[in-house]
């Protein structure tokens, strides 16, 4: 089966999904259809389209075609989780880094079904939340892990494997995979880093110190976030776009690399350079 996994808010009807799904089937797979971010409301999803939930079906699935932006990607491998079933994307969003095809191009989706595809491997990040020593939460991070204050300047210490790398007040930090290097953590000033590599990468936002930098790690590293002398000043974890958890002072954020990966399916239609210099110039 070949899930497809359509952002109906910006595939209007799902017609690009429903036109991949009938392509599909004319070809001998089967298909299903999965919307993201829909709830059935509003005529996002056209009447009499049966749909199913990805998460559902993902066991049961030899791939997934991601109809949408990075933002739609992120969501379907969350639900997913664990689940080695490799992502196919096209993207519809406003830069589209973790997309394979863009529009005009999906009929290589059906290569992509033959399995004329070469797997990537994505490293993902374990996010652990401590308050008073006590485990309270527990993510993982395709893109990354952001701490961030709601409007106020907040403390923060770095610790790689229990050595301080830096400490200042700012609007908040950002721990990112190589496949998150290119949002948020770029934005902040990180660097671009190859989506295939393997390291951690710690940006800062908007630090009060003229000193400070990003740092790339080895996926190795164990990382802890200090949030320091919060007291009435508000602060929350993001994990890969989800607002999750309001901080409190003295929390820890417990950072390593994670046992699992998201694979997604390259066709190599282009490259990575080609890419980034394509959505960044």
């Amino acid at each position: 089966m070949i899930a497809i996994c359509p952002n109906p808010f910006r595939d209007t009807e799902c017609k690009l999904s429903l036109h991949i799904s009938q392509m599909l089937n004319q070809n001998g797979y089967k298909t299903c259809i999965c919307p993201i971010f829909a709830d059935g409301k509003d005529g996002v999803v056209p009447e009499g389209i049966e749909t199913c939930e990805v998460r559902d079906v993902a066991a049961d699935c030899s791939l997934i075609v991601v109809v949408g932006g990075d933002g739609t990607i992120l969501n379907v491998a969350r639900q997913i989780h664990e689940q080695p079933v490799p992502l196919l994307g096209v993207n519809l969003g406003t830069k589209g880094f973790m997309a394979n095809l863009e529009p005009g191009e999906v009929e290589h989706v059906l290569r992509a079904a033959r399995g004329e595809y070469t797997l990537s491997r994505r490293m993902k990040l374990d996010v652990a939340l401590i308050r008073d020593g006590v485990e309270i939460y527990r993510d993982q991070a395709l893109n990354d892990a952001i701490m961030h204050g709601y409007g106020d300047c907040i403390g923060i210490t770095a610790l790689c494997n229990g050595d301080r790398i830096t400490a200042f007040s700012g609007d908040g930090i950002i721990l990112s995979t190589p496949t998150g290097s290119t949002g948020y953590s770029m934005s902040a000033g990180g660097p671009i880093v190859e989506p295939k590599a393997d390291s951690i990468i710690i940006s800062p936002i908007c630090a009060h110190m003229m000193s400070s930098r990003s740092f790339v790690l080895s996926p190795d590293s164990v990382i802890t976030i200090e949030m320091k002398k919060l007291h009435d000043r508000r602060a929350y974890l993001s994990v890969d776009g989800n607002s999750v958890m309001d901080l409190a002072d003295k929390d820890r954020i417990v950072v390593r690399r994670s046992d699992s990966c998201t694979l997604m399916a390259d066709l190599g239609l282009r490259n990575f350079y080609e890419i980034a210099f394509e959505k960044l110039r």
